[in-house]
């Protein structure tokens, strides 16, 4: 009985515990929450585990979560990139309408083909000018060229390769493009040009042995005419070059410090174009150091056309070669980055015998004989964007000077040159083909107000009167305006720019018809004397131009107004890209400097010591 009583009264104080946790649920919870979460899984027992539901489409098994997940996913790259695309693709059509190209940028396209008229040698398929063939394939069967001297490019409207001027305008066009290669490009020209320097470069090589360190000898022209002469030659006989059947000589220079400074700077700048082509950049490079090796030769210092008074000096005279000490060595010190070109290029003797301080106001007018204007603003171009100051800058610091006067010059209100009353600048002094100079100068204008924005300068002083760039960029601009047709004849004097253009263009080829017929030495002059327009139009060609008071004859054998010359359209062209804005505007400030390196100042020598 004891024992029934214990187990009675045992449930019953089991029950009345129950009770109190029922009631106390509040007590019993505040107390879970001062236990850590292992003791609280003491108390609440182990949690319900849910199941993972999944989906099975046959040949995957995927949870209803990662299927969530990835057609969250795909909806959500809908709205960000499908919409858009649907959106943008739904909408009509606006395509920017094509730039315009503006006259100069016409005008070049045609000036470049000039340079493809001209071209000697075995032409490639796609040269361009349907009334042109192979020519001159014998050239050089008189040297010990292997292979004779085929190539290159023909002056004038006569069938001669003139080597110094030949130089100065492959120099010529590849300082064009060094300074606007954007605009080559956006143009569609870039390529063509580079073909048109390289056909140059490439014939100038074979004329000297590149190979050599040291040479004696430069075969300096092919062709010719001798004053005074009967024999058949390429100013007695009247024929495209494709029929030349009469000799033609190659003159030999044993010294020429002239001829050899222009075709090392043509060279060192054909290198700088084709710096993307190290092999070649490197043979034009070792080519010009050698060509300048020869010109610095002091047992060679005597012009080259003082041999041939009759072969060379009644066309190319040279009257001296101080400029080209200036203009080769400022190409090569850009090429190499040797910096004793520079010093050469600065060295007071070569400004001093180049007479460049003197302000002869003919001296400011580049060409193919004068090349210090040219020269002095490409070492203007150094001083202005790198500044290398001592030893240079005091003869750089001239040299920008002079550049400024030169600029000066060309401005009406100077009166330093006539001008006619059409507007155009006469820099050949009344002489012919003034056309030439005229692009030259515009060329360099230009330039310069590209060199001066490029520096954050807005113009330079002439005397005491400041001269906004505008102004210089106005004079190039009314320049090539009145070449183009801007002019009292209502003429363009480019070939086939405009409607109305010289049709009677001194020039054997393209007065000779195509016509697969044969013409003599003799034979092919009654295509010099007929009246009629000629057969062939030889497209961008600039004509020697007007009189001094604005006159042209349209007449084949004025050759003064009529005929064109390389010499003149590579200033033309290098005028026309800088001017063009089709394309931007501005040069390529850094190329010319990629192989230059840090030029820093030198410690000036200490004064001498004081004398009491």
């Amino acid at each position: 009985m004891s024992s029934h009583s214990y187990t009675r009264d045992s449930l019953v104080k089991t029950y009345d515990r129950s009770r109190t946790s029922e009631w106390d649920g509040a007590a019993l919870y505040h107390h879970h929450q001062h236990l850590d979460e292992t003791q609280q899984s003491w108390l609440l027992g182990p949690q319900e585990k849910k199941k993972t539901k999944y989906v099975d489409f046959g040949c995957i098994v995927i949870s209803h979560k990662a299927l969530k997940w990835i057609l969250g996913s795909i909806v959500l790259a809908f709205c960000v990139i499908g919409l858009p695309i649907i959106i943008a693709n739904s909408l009509p059509k606006h395509k920017s309408p094509p730039i315009t190209p503006d006259n100069y940028s016409v005008a070049l396209h045609k000036a470049l083909l000039f340079f493809n008229a001209q071209k000697s040698g075995k032409l490639p398929k796609n040269n361009g000018i349907p009334w042109r063939g192979d020519s001159g394939l014998n050239d050089g069967n008189d040297t010990d060229v292997k292979g004779g001297l085929a190539g290159g490019y023909y002056d004038a409207g006569d069938n001669i390769k003139f080597h110094f001027p030949m130089s100065y305008y492959m120099t010529m066009l590849s300082w064009s493009v060094i300074e606007y290669p954007d605009k080559y490009k956006n143009i569609n020209e870039y390529n063509h040009a580079r073909d048109l320097i390289k056909w140059g470069t490439d014939y100038l090589l074979l004329t000297f042995n590149s190979s050599a360190t040291k040479i004696n000898k430069i075969y300096c022209q092919v062709g010719g005419h001798q004053n005074g002469s009967q024999a058949p030659d390429d100013h007695n006989c009247w024929q495209k070059p494709e029929e030349m059947d009469y000799p033609r000589p190659t003159l030999t220079c044993q010294s020429g410090p002239d001829l050899a400074g222009e075709m090392a700077a043509a060279l060192a700048a054909a290198s700088i174009v084709f710096r993307d082509d190290n092999v070649y950049s490197t043979k034009l490079i070792k080519g010009a150091q050698t060509l300048f090796a020869f010109a610095r030769d002091n047992g060679k210092r005597m012009a080259y056309s003082r041999p041939y008074p009759a072969d060379i000096a009644p066309y190319y005279n040279s009257t001296g070669y101080y400029d080209e000490y200036m203009w080769g060595a400022a190409w090569l010190f850009y090429a190499t980055g040797n910096n004793s070109y520079l010093s050469l290029a600065t060295n007071p003797g070569i400004p001093k015998n180049a007479k460049a301080f003197y302000m002869i106001p003919d001296l400011s007018v580049p060409s193919w004989n004068n090349k210090l204007p040219s020269a002095m603003l490409l070492l203007t171009r150094l001083r202005l964007f790198l500044n290398p100051g001592y030893p240079y800058e005091d003869m750089l610091q001239m040299y920008h000077n002079v550049t400024g006067l030169n600029m000066c010059s060309y401005l009406h209100n100077f009166h330093v040159f006539n001008w006619t009353n059409g507007g155009l600048i006469m820099l050949s002094r009344g002489g012919p083909q003034d056309l030439q100079y005229v692009a030259n100068a515009a060329f360099l204008a230009s330039l310069f107000v590209d060199y001066l924005n490029a520096s954050g300068v807005p113009g330079w002083y002439c005397g005491n009167n400041y001269i906004s760039s505008d102004l210089l960029r106005s004079f190039a601009t009314s320049q090539m305006d009145y070449i183009l047709g801007n002019n009292p004849m209502n003429m363009s004097y480019v070939v086939g720019y405009g409607n109305k253009f010289p049709r009677h263009v001194h020039h054997r080829g393209a007065s000779t018809p195509n016509d697969h017929k044969y013409y003599s030495c003799q034979g092919g002059w009654k295509w010099f004397n007929t009246n009629n327009a000629n057969p062939n139009n030889i497209t961008g060609a600039m004509v020697g131009g007007p009189d001094q008071f604005d006159k042209f004859s349209d007449l084949r054998n004025l050759y003064n107004n009529t005929e064109p010359t390389m010499a003149g359209n590579a200033g033309l062209v290098a005028a026309l890209v800088s001017l063009t804005t089709t394309a931007g505007n501005g040069i390529d400030k850094n190329t010319i400097f990629t192989a230059v390196p840090p030029l820093y100042p030198q410690t000036p020598p200490s004064p001498p010591p004081w004398k009491p």
